[in-house]
């Protein structure tokens, strides 16, 4: 199985993101790691957690499924992400028998997929491919 090396980022879907740095980024003094607008409709800005990070993902357009998750689900958690040497190898060896094959996405530049199926005790999973600058070096045996 491929190793889950490190939590990533925990993502809070908002309806703006200018709003919720007023409470994350000012309120709580973690400051922005990186923010980038996608051509699929999704604004991400990461905060620096200091071990992780907090994923604000802002729909910025209304057709697109994060919008409609939104507008029935109201802001909040959305998922967590596991740092780990291959998305899409991770993604499908977590997901549970009979699901279909995960699909790659990007998120900071990175190859990225949601764990497919059912969410396990209701939580999503997704994976990131972590980079050797991540520091997020593969633990020793512990025997």
């Amino acid at each position: 199985m491929s190793a889950i090396r490190r939590l990533d980022h925990v993502a809070v879907v908002v309806r703006d993101t200018d709003e919720a740095l007023r409470t994350f980024g000012d309120r709580f003094g973690l400051p922005v790691a990186h923010s980038e607008s996608q051509p699929a409709g999704v604004r991400l800005t990461y905060l620096d957690c200091g071990n992780a990070y907090l994923q604000l993902v802002e729909p910025t357009d209304p057709d697109h499924e994060l919008a409609r998750w939104l507008d029935e689900h109201g802001e909040g958690l959305h998922h967590i992400c596991f740092g780990v040497d291959d998305a899409l190898a991770a993604a499908a060896e977590l997901a549970p028998d009979g699901a279909p094959s995960p699909v790659a996405g990007s998120g900071r530049g990175r190859v990225s997929a949601f764990v497919p199926g059912e969410p396990p005790h209701g939580v999503r999973l997704e994976c990131t491919e972590l980079e050797p600058a991540d520091g997020a070096a593969m633990p020793e045996s512990v025997h």
